[in-house]
């Protein structure tokens, strides 16, 4: 394996409707990244509030879609927006020594929007793939990948790597 990873963030039963949209794009994401010799890593995110409906550990919303393609075990669960708050997933990435990561998932403006903010944050080779991530308010997607850029994250369609 290279230092490479893609990773896809919280594409689970609760997520929005509109990952059905991008599910195919993400599919071949994670075929592509295969066939480059990637790390495939998946996000799910565990909602721990009291009282809440989405997310809850052990439901069917908190797993990850049946339509996503898995291709490796690497599955890391976090109760926080940034995907960096998984001591498992960071530890994970930390003793792979990756440090180049393609980003794919939902939501654009919450927890995509964070890790991609924290990883480049923290020194990481960050591209996003802009037609492998969506979000609750579709309106917002421009505004969010210019963010993105101007985060010092590369901003491409799976076609253009």
């Amino acid at each position: 394996m290279n230092r490479k990873a893609l990773v896809v963030i919280d594409i689970q039963n609760d997520i929005t409707k509109h990952y059905r949209d991008i599910i195919e794009n993400i599919n071949a994401a994670v075929d592509w990244a295969v066939k480059q010799d990637m790390t495939v890593i998946y996000i799910k995110h565990n909602n721990l509030s009291a009282g809440t409906r989405t997310f809850r550990p052990g439901t069917k919303g908190a797993e990850l879609v049946p339509k996503l393609r898995i291709v490796s075990d690497h599955i890391f669960v976090k109760t926080k927006a940034n995907a960096l708050t998984s001591e498992a997933f960071s530890e994970f990435i930390r003793s792979k020594d990756i440090r180049e990561f393609y980003i794919t998932g939902a939501d654009a403006t919450a927890c995509v929007k964070s890790t991609c903010f924290n990883m480049t944050k923290a020194g990481y080779t960050v591209h996003v793939i802009s037609d492998c991530i969506t979000s609750y308010d579709l309106k917002k997607m421009p505004e969010m990948l210019a963010y993105y850029m101007d985060k010092g994250c590369e901003v491409k369609t799976l076609a253009k790597y």
